[in-house]
């Protein structure tokens, strides 16, 4: 999952990006270019990549064996251990000396941020994700196949949704039987459980409630998860307790037929923004334009969201290895909503959906 070739390749695009340096702190950045998934503590952990000469890794000494098991042992990195009094980030300037571009990951945290601009006052900060987003975009067979994985684990747990959804449970409940069935499903954590029932799920990022759900109601689902290996999970299903209104089941149909046609989109070439119009336009042409009112989708790797944005404005071409979700949705304000999400990966000649649980309305 985290090659030893990988750190080489992001010291090259470290140097084509204009750089003089990466300082990658805790996070999905550090995590993705070295696989050490380390704790984020006041303390400073950082992997500095310079764009010529050795990367090492500044690691507070009580944290030194964590590093030595992480993947990034196999890096064959220095691990520069800094006890108590010292000044990790003082030590960081001293030995880049005379820099005038850094890369920081785009997830530090901010007194972080600070600290390194006291100790590299001439130095210009730009986001690390400026040159490695060439690189995390374009997923690699290993990467393709744990999302693959992710996939079948998120979608075993949304076949034992029917168990937990029923007339008189109250939403947390059911989001709390979910959220032990996706641990149960191999998923390391749990990132998020949605359960939106009647008008809640027209609510696109509703959590969970003590509302009671009510038979008749439509009720979005959409759940997620990171699996061991670092790489995550995240799919929606809509149900209905009981049969729905009417209205409902007449623009369900229309979300899904939007959901297939962008989906069929997906290959290589085609601009991020025609797959979110084949979802949009169709959903506009049945009079729902007004009442989708997201992008159709994120990327997903290491981080449930990061590029490529399946969004209007986005003219970046498809590639084969962008895996992204698909997640049209229709929400009409205080009478109910849905949503259909499956993670895609373009290929060589098309797209390949990575959840196989029925895209139907799933009626319990």
């Amino acid at each position: 999952m985290y090659p030893v070739s990988r750190l080489a390749a992001v010291q090259e695009a470290t140097a084509k990006g204009g750089l003089d340096a990466l300082l990658l702190t805790p996070g999905p950045d550090l995590r993705y270019v070295s696989g050490y998934d380390a704790k984020p503590l006041e303390r400073l952990t950082c992997l500095v990549v310079p764009a010529s000469g050795e990367p090492f890794m500044m690691v507070p000494r009580l944290e030194v064996p964590a590093a030595q098991a992480s993947p990034a042992a196999r890096l064959g990195l220095e691990f520069a251990a800094w006890d108590e009094t010292d000044d990790p980030y003082a030590v960081v300037a001293a030995r880049l000396g005379r820099v005038a571009r850094v890369g920081l990951a785009d997830r530090m945290w901010a007194m972080s941020s600070l600290r390194f601009r006291e100790v590299l006052p001439d130095a210009e900060q730009v986001l690390a994700g400026s040159v490695l987003r060439e690189l995390r975009m374009r997923k690699s067979p290993a990467e393709v196949a744990a999302l693959r994985e992710a996939g079948r684990a998120i979608d075993s747990v949304h076949r034992r949704v029917p168990e937990f959804l029923r007339a008189g449970r109250t939403e947390r409940e059911v989001g709390r039987d979910i959220a032990e069935a996706i641990l149960a499903s191999g998923h390391a954590t749990v990132d998020f459980v949605i359960v939106a029932s009647g008008p809640n799920a027209a609510s696109p990022h509703h959590d969970v409630s003590d509302r009671v759900i009510e038979a008749g109601e439509p009720v979005v689902v959409d759940i997620g998860g990171q699996l061991h290996n670092g790489y995550c999970s995240d799919s929606t299903r809509t149900y209905s307790v009981g049969e729905p209104p009417a209205e409902f089941a007449a623009y369900y149909e229309v979300l899904r037929r939007a959901q297939d046609a962008a989906c069929a989109a997906v290959r290589p070439g085609v601009a991020c923004e025609s797959i979110d119009a084949a979802a949009r336009d169709l959903i506009a042409g049945a009079g729902y334009g007004d009442a989708f009112i997201h992008r159709t989708g994120h990327g997903i790797g290491i981080e449930t969201h990061e590029e490529p944005y399946i969004v209007a404005g986005n003219g970046e071409a498809m590639e084969p290895g962008f895996a992204f979700s698909v997640e049209p949705g229709i929400y009409l304000q205080g009478r109910h909503g849905a949503r259909i999400e499956d993670i895609v990966v373009c290929t060589e000649d098309g797209g390949e959906r990575l959840n196989a649980t029925p895209r139907d309305l799933v009626i319990v």
